[in-house]
């Protein structure tokens, strides 16, 4: 039997840590129709934030003598993940020696920050929630963060993207240890789909203003300001007093990604706000983004986005919404009544 703890860190998201028992007592529950005992004997650990029962389970403290073989860090639910990792120091000792004693690690979301905040992470692939990469890269330039993955696995430590991407790490690790067969009857009964590769387009560019790099500052409000009319870096740190290759390392350092990178990305981002407007065409979003070559634009746009422009207008246009559907329906039924009503008047 396999020993699985979900550890209980403070800010915990609860739909997180939800999601990680729903999976696993659903595995549990198909071994036992089948006559089987559980594969997974689940243990709910804290650092003592959490003392009473939680569901079913009884919280366990976290202790140096027990070992468990698979060990799973929810997401956090606090956005100051600084404040995060602080305040689950011990988390972190923990985590570390249970890794010494073999454990597999798995962090669901943004609670890769506090597996990166171990170490274990280092020279490492991992991901996190997409909205999440820029300061995960800032704060963790050891790691090989891999943004558009939807789950990463090297060895036996695993990371996963945001939201319904964890369900895709906790299949990855079903199929693992259970095999591919139940992996299949657990995504069946969740209703996920298996062949998801990657979570670009979920991303919305949101970059940091956290940090305390006056000059940088004032390059992030020029590209915001100035990102369609330009056309060189240059041209946005002419008068800033810096050099160039010191501009360039302190702005990586606090925004988590290059010059270039930064100002494609705020382009990109308003390109897919015109996608989004039901008026909204490829031709019109190149425009309105700063780009004069067509072939660059869609180049750049699925490189960054993980789709087409025209794949994107169509999977994420208010044209193509629910609502805009219905209303359409509805005005076909009333047509459709209405040339009935004159049929009708017009008969013998």
């Amino acid at each position: 039997m396999v020993q699985m703890g979900v550890l209980l860190t403070q800010y915990h998201r609860l739909l997180s840590v939800a999601a990680i028992l729903d999976v696993f007592e659903t595995v549990n529950s198909f071994y036992e129709e089948e006559g089987h005992p559980p594969f997974f004997r689940i243990h709910v650990l804290s650092d003592g934030a959490y003392s009473s029962g939680y569901g079913q389970y009884q919280v366990e403290r976290l202790e140096g003598e027990n070992r468990y073989d698979l060990i799973l860090i929810p997401a956090f639910a606090n956005t100051d993940m600084k404040k995060a990792i602080r305040d689950n120091e011990e988390s972190v000792r923990w985590l570390c020696f249970q890794r010494r004693q073999g454990a597999a690690i798995a962090s669901v979301c943004t609670g890769a920050f506090l597996l990166a905040a171990t170490g274990l992470l280092n020279n490492k692939t991992a991901t996190t929630h997409v909205d999440a990469t820029g300061r995960f890269a800032a704060a963790f330039p050891a790691v090989k963060l891999q943004a558009h993955a939807v789950v990463t696995q090297d060895q036996d430590i695993y990371t996963s993207g945001g939201s319904t991407n964890s369900f895709h790490l906790l299949l990855l690790l079903v199929e693992n240890y259970c095999g591919r067969e139940i992996a299949i009857r657990t995504a069946k009964y969740f209703a996920i789909d298996m062949d998801r590769e990657q979570q670009t387009y979920f991303a919305t560019f949101r970059p940091s203003q956290a940090h305390h790099d006056e000059l940088v500052s004032q390059l992030q409000q020029r590209i915001r300001r100035d990102y369609a009319e330009v056309n060189t870096i240059e041209e946005l740190i002419n008068d800033i007093p810096s050099s160039r290759r010191n501009l360039a390392r302190r702005f990586k350092q606090a925004t988590g990604v290059t010059f270039i990178e930064y100002l494609q990305r705020t382009r990109i981002e308003a390109a897919k706000k015109v996608l989004e407007q039901a008026s909204g065409g490829v031709l019109e979003s190149m425009i309105a983004s700063g780009y004069n070559d067509e072939k660059t634009f869609r180049q750049l746009f699925k490189k960054t986005v993980g789709m087409t422009p025209s794949s994107y207008r169509d999977k994420y246009s208010v044209r193509s919404s629910p609502v805009h559907l219905e209303e359409s329906l509805e005005q076909s039924s009333l047509t459709l009544s209405s040339m009935t009503s004159q049929d009708s008047l017009q008969q013998p």
